[in-house]
């Protein structure tokens, strides 16, 4: 038993060490963020949302598209329902939306962009902006990412904040993770030059990259993340754009946030076992984000295993180590309830409507753990649906 302590605690020390690169990384948060000088309205915007039944919110996200304050000449938005068995086509058509049916079967929201895209590339569009049905914008939105794409940008990621924070504390939690996502992850990576992190909804990408890469062609179920690490390895960063917001709607109960969740896990992990070796075989442009890009595939094993390998030094430590233990988790609470109320700050909430999800943080980022060890075992392969009710932030009705 000693010998197997031994040998999980070395295993535990080793990957403890491969998170230090992104502690590392996140301490060049410090630094000056960069912020794009508005520039002439010249870039031309097709913007576009995969929406698979979603008649109750798709009017929303049309509408806050055509209200922004961007020449109506110079962008377009389209909706691509898929799978739908409600109105979601009659809605978006009725709230101004052109459409773009697919043809043929569609497993998911990966093959409905590749037909979006390849139908949109001869339309004269300088940009495609991605979005989700449930997404609603600053009205500045399009304006801000005209002014990194004429600063020499190629694809922008935007900061996305919850519509619905106070709507219960699971919520609110997404409004948070949000934000520690900006502040530990996005605004380091940009002062690095390494790449935004590029997740399904709020990016950006120019013509010419899509050429360049031949258009979208994905096959896993997390078609954001598959992406990222091709763009990685033709050696082009995300680069991350602050001051263009777009607002999310979070799950508000605690089982639907597992199970999407467990989706997003589910997903890197498959992009991992696709896409890592070609990665490494061809050539890099650029190899710091081909090593960014790795590091962020291969870190919900590392945290599964750890998961696994701390939970078996628990287990086999007897009754002594159990006191131990409580006050670790006294104090990570208190710890991780402390880092929500900043986040919270960080990220414009109000801090009294924000407590109940500020008290259950810690808890969320604990649930992490069992997600990614289940991922380590079952693959989630199939989509399922999210309901949203159409919640509208203030500064966007």
């Amino acid at each position: 038993m000693a010998v197997f302590r031994l040998i999980c605690a070395i295993l535990l020390l080793a990957l403890k060490a491969f998170g230090v690169y992104f502690t590392v990384v996140a301490l060049f948060t410090v630094l000056p963020c960069r912020r794009f000088l508005p520039a002439p309205y010249r870039t031309r915007f097709a913007v576009l949302a995969a929406a698979r039944n979603e008649e109750g919110v798709i009017a929303n996200f049309v509408k806050s598209v055509r209200a922004q304050n961007y020449p109506p000449d110079l962008f377009d938005v389209f909706v691509v329902p898929n799978n739908c068995t409600d109105g979601t086509e009659g809605a978006a058509r009725a709230a101004g939306a052109e459409i773009i049916r697919c043809r043929g079967p569609v497993a998911g929201k990966g093959d409905a962009l590749h037909q979006a895209f390849a139908r949109l590339m001869g339309r004269g569009y300088d940009a495609f902006v991605v979005l989700d049905a449930d997404n609603t914008l600053a009205t500045d939105y399009l304006a801000r990412l005209n002014d990194a794409f004429a600063a020499g940008a190629r694809v922008c990621k935007s900061r996305m904040r919850t519509a619905n924070p106070y709507a219960s504390p699971v919520a609110g939690c997404y409004g948070l993770f949000n934000s520690s996502v900006d502040l530990v992850w996005n605004r380091p990576r940009a002062a690095l030059g390494l790449s935004a992190k590029l997740v399904g909804t709020g990016f950006a990408v120019s013509r010419e990259v899509l050429e360049e890469l031949g258009g979208w062609n994905t096959s896993t179920i997390a078609e954001d993340c598959e992406f990222a690490s091709r763009l990685a390895q033709a050696g082009i960063r995300v680069t991350w754009v602050p001051d263009a917001v777009n607002y999310d709607e979070a799950p508000a109960g605690f089982a639907v946030s597992l199970r999407q969740r467990k989706r997003w896990i589910s997903g890197i992990m498959q992009v991992a076992r696709l896409r890592l070796g070609e990665l490494w075989r061809a050539e890099c442009p650029a190899p710091k984000l081909r090593f960014d890009m790795t590091m962020f595939l291969l870190l919900p094993f590392s945290q599964g295993i750890a998961a696994l390998l701390g939970a078996a030094l628990l287990l086999t430590g007897g009754p002594a180590g159990l006191p131990a233990f409580l006050v670790g988790l006294a104090l990570s609470y208190l710890g991780g309830a402390g880092a929500a109320a900043a986040l919270a700050l960080y990220g414009g909430y109000d801090l009294a409507g924000m407590v109940p999800a500020i008290l259950f943080f810690p808890l969320f980022t604990a649930s992490w753990a069992p997600i990614q060890v289940l991922s380590l075992f079952r693959d989630t392969r199939r989509w399922s649906p999210i309901v949203h009710r159409g919640a509208v932030p203030a500064a966007v009705k």
